[in-house]
């Protein structure tokens, strides 16, 4: 079958299980290179090359994600407070899957037979391709006996269908009759649609069958309901009798018999036959209207008598009671639970109704005009109305004789529709007679269905994401048990992406948001197949739960789900996590795991891009530490806690000290004197850093004019160098915070990191350039180490290479350090640049650097970091 084919055939399928499933809801499925929108009624229609749910859709209602596989097949949305059946959700997700193009084949053949409605798909010559199993159960048949055959042999007794399918195979779309269907002794009405449809390459008849008992069920009860001695009539639009109440029989005079087809105002119950009154009344209830009259019977009796328009056909006649002596009129009352917003009925003292607002019969679907009269308990019990506790136990309809008063309860009132309803159910006593005897109880029945509903969309959205629905922090913490002892042990998995601040500024809101709903349907898949919860944490944080796995084979399993890339627009995108796992035993707290995981994603994050971390309690201490560090870092500064030492670089060839390395240093009160590596990363997250490169820059320029103050005209051309971030320069306020002090006082040599040149971007080149026109000398440091671009060299304005110690320390026994040290001065000198070797630790690398013709050399060989003061000291002696 061709793939136009299996998708015409996949747009019925789809369109027919909304409309049986949930007729309001809208889907927007992939199918094939095209997404389409599906609702119940009407064509799909194209809705653009990809998978992106209109901006309302995050504004209001539901959104449940269709996936197989971690893949993202469809979205289904739904106006808030309407919900979608699992069974539907998952057999549209099934019908998505098979119609993917890899996998149109086997898959695509048995769609039709896990449809969850009775369904045939038919060839044009009406023979039976495939049915689903409901179709095979609905007539006992198996599928050898109808694959392959003709309708005409199957539906041989059923010349109607066979008619109308007839139809559907010449184009048409037809509604089959409704006709009867008995399956193991038990008898079905059973109703059909068959439309046609057509692929590239067939065309062919799809035939639905649904199950329409109950509506034959709910016929069979009007005529239970007038089977009471209140005189009542069923009547056609023309006023016909179709059927009369013995109450209404009883009318009759002695020798009268029951005239039924005859108008009701022929009936010989009446005075002056025919009775204008009564054919004014049934005319406007035809009309759909409400009327009240006296009506003169044939024994001289007056009857207030009334007629009102049913739902479907016809109309009902009924007589009413007069109200007791001494109450307030019926018609009065009426008027007044007529403006009530609550559904209300008035029940006399043997439990019938004597009122029933019209919002009470609304909401029990059936005509007020019918309920008057008529035992209530009787009624809402053939009727199929049952109730049940908030719990959802069953109750039994009430005896409203012994019901005790006043009486205020919360119930489910199941209607029979289908639907529940959550209601507030109160009972008062109106009236009484002397002597104690009960009077008549007013049944108030208020909808709190919308407020119950709302309130659980409060409790839901206080424990879920709103843009993924994943659970949040909150939610996870509730679905892990809080900090009560859990009974089992817990595996966490906390995970941050990588780089999705500049992902969102790149490709903008929606496409990332599409990307982050991408990664949840993953994780929620993951966590899904191991009975496990997924949670958003923050903008790009999840974290998920997966019991029965170890932290390795969690983390294995999480990797995988991210391994392929997602999709965002033409494009797809490659991501990459920190991941933090954590386990627990039984009896500690139940969420402690997510509490040790998120402890162990801090860490990886620290350790760069792609990183993992398994909790340790060790790494709890190193946070805290960390973070203790980071607020001790903040006064730092006002505190003059910093300090710069001096590493002197000596030319190799005369001897003679060219410039000086500034080494920033943090004399912490407690932990001693400590190196950038300690503190640098915690400044770089926050704005710390731009301050404390400010105060290096001007420490370092304030030390070179010291030394050119303090020796004169022998180090006039003295220079100091420091160590500055491009990252950071790059930042909006980072070189325009330097930029006045660079002017003044003339930039101090720059050294970059290595890794930092392999952005080739203008804006790097503008960076260095800019940097270079204020005085300053720029050196790569660290060469030779990590990442390197030896295009670098040539493309920015570089004055110098400092070699990683690591290239130098093996010098001078290793053969091999000795040809890579040469080969790297070679091509330096050859591109115009200077070289000097970082980490000179004996007079023997010295010697041989010289012998290799290294410009110039720093170390311990020469002398160690120096204070400001003592600087100064070795220059004069050297």
């Amino acid at each position: 079958m061709s793939p136009a084919a299996t998708f015409s055939a996949v747009q019925t399928a789809l369109s027919d299980l909304l409309r049986v499933h949930a007729p309001q809801a809208v889907l927007l499925a992939q199918l094939g290179e095209e997404v389409l929108r599906v609702q119940a009624h009407g064509p799909a229609e194209p809705s653009g090359p990809d998978l992106v749910p209109p901006d309302e859709w995050f504004d209001r209602g539901e959104m449940t994600w269709l996936t197989r596989d971690g893949a993202l097949l469809g979205l289904l949305w739904t106006d808030a407070g309407q919900l979608v059946p699992d069974a539907a959700v998952q057999v549209l997700t099934m019908l998505l899957a098979a119609a993917r193009l890899d996998g149109q084949g086997r898959e695509t053949e048995v769609m039709v037979t896990q449809l969850p409605v009775a369904t045939a798909w038919l060839t044009g010559e009406l023979l039976v391709r495939k049915v689903s199993r409901p179709f095979l159960e609905l007539f006992e048949l198996s599928e050898a006996e109808v694959t392959g055959r003709s309708v005409q042999d199957i539906f041989a007794d059923r010349p109607a269908w066979l008619g109308a399918l007839a139809q559907a195979g010449a184009g048409r779309s037809v509604r089959l009759p409704d006709e009867q269907v008995t399956r193991t002794g038990e008898t079905f009405w059973m109703r059909g649609e068959a439309r046609p449809y057509y692929g590239a390459a067939s065309a062919g008849v799809m035939l639905t069958l649904q199950d329409v008992s109950g509506e034959y069920e709910r016929a069979a009860r009007v005529a239970a309901l007038l089977d009471t001695d209140t005189p009542a009539a069923l009547l056609s639009d023309s006023g016909a009798v179709l059927q009369a109440s013995h109450g209404l029989k009883e009318l009759l005079p002695a020798a009268a018999a029951p005239a039924t087809g005859a108008p009701l105002w022929v009936w010989p119950c009446f005075a002056d036959v025919p009775s204008e009154p009564v054919r004014d009344l049934v005319r406007l209830a035809a009309t759909g209207g409400a009327a009240r009259a006296e009506v003169e019977l044939a024994s001289g009796a007056a009857s207030p008598s009334a007629c009102a328009g049913p739902r479907n056909r016809g109309c009902w006649w009924r007589r009413a009671r007069p109200g007791p002596r001494g109450r307030a009129p019926l018609g009065v009352m009426n008027q007044v639970l007529s403006l009530s917003e609550d559904a209300t009925i008035l029940v006399d003292h043997a439990g019938r109704a004597q009122l029933v607002s019209e919002r009470a019969a609304t909401l029990l679907g059936v005509e007020a005009a019918r309920l008057v009269g008529l035992a209530v308990s009787r009624v809402m019990s053939e009727l199929g109305v049952r109730l049940f506790t908030p719990a959802g136990e069953p109750m039994a309809l009430p005896d409203w004789k012994e019901v005790p008063l006043p009486l205020r309860q919360e119930i489910l009132l199941a209607l029979p529709d289908g639907t529940v309803r959550q209601m507030e159910l109160r009972v008062t006593g109106v009236g009484g007679e002397a002597g104690g005897s009960r009077g008549s109880v007013l049944l108030t029945l208020r909808d709190l269905t919308a407020l119950r509903r709302a309130q659980a969309k409060i409790r839901h959205d206080a424990r879920h994401d709103s843009l993924t629905g994943l659970l949040n922090r909150t939610g996870l913490r509730e679905a892990l048990g809080g900090a009560a002892p859990a009974t089992q042990g817990q595996t966490v998995v906390c995970l941050d992406l990588d780089g999705f601040t500049e992902l969102n500024a790149a490709l903008g809101r929606t496409a990332c948001d599409r990307l982050l709903i991408q990664v949840a349907a993953r994780l929620n898949d993951l966590a899904a197949e191991t009975q496990g919860q997924a949670a958003r944490l923050a903008d790009d944080s999840f974290a998920l739960s997966l019991p029965g796995l170890g932290a390795p084979g969690a983390l294995a399993r999480v990797e995988a789900a991210l391994e392929v890339p997602l999709r965002a627009g033409s494009r797809d995108v490659a991501i990459t996590a920190a991941l933090g796992v954590a386990t627990t035993q039984p009896g500690q707290p139940g969420d402690a795991a997510l509490t040790d995981a998120e402890v162990a994603l801090q860490h990886a994050k620290r350790q760069g891009r792609s990183q993992r971390s398994v909790f340790d309690p060790a790494l709890r201490a190193q946070v805290a530490r960390a973070f203790e560090l980071e607020e001790a870092l903040r006064g730092a500064l006002d505190k003059d806690q910093f300090t710069l030492l001096y590493q002197p670089a000596v030319s190799l060839r005369t001897g003679r000290a060219l410039s000086a390395e500034a080494l920033l240093r943090w004399n912490h009160p407690t932990l001693g004197m400590l190196s950038p590596n300690a503190f640098l990363d915690l400044a770089s997250r926050s704005e710390l850093i731009a301050h404390i490169s400010e105060w290096v820059v001007q420490e370092a320029v304030l030390g070179r004019q010291s030394v050119r103050g303090a020796l004169g005209k022998r180090f006039e051309e003295w220079a100091v160098s420091v160590n500055l971030s491009l990252e950071e320069l790059r930042r909006a306020a980072g070189l325009r915070r330097l930029l006045p002090l660079l002017s003044a006082e003339g930039a101090p040599d720059i050294e970059v990191a290595a890794g930092s040149l392999l952005d080739h971007s203008q804006e790097t080149l503008a960076l260095l350039e800019q940097l270079r026109s204020l005085g300053a000398r720029l050196s790569v440091d660290d060469f030779g180490e990590g990442e390197t671009s030896l295009s670098a060299l040539t493309r920015f304005p570089l004055s110098a290479v400092k070699l990683h110690p690591s290239l130098t320390a093996r010098l001078p026994g290793d053969e091999k350090s000795v040809t890579l040290v040469q080969a790297t001065i070679d091509l330096a000198h050859r591109l115009g640049l200077q070289v000097v070797a970082v980490g000179v630790e004996h007079q023997a690398q010295l010697d041989m650097l010289r012998d290799l013709g290294c410009d110039a050399a720093q170390g311990y060989a020469i002398t160690p970091p120096l204070p400001a003061s003592e600087l100064v000291e070795w220059l004069r002696e050297h």
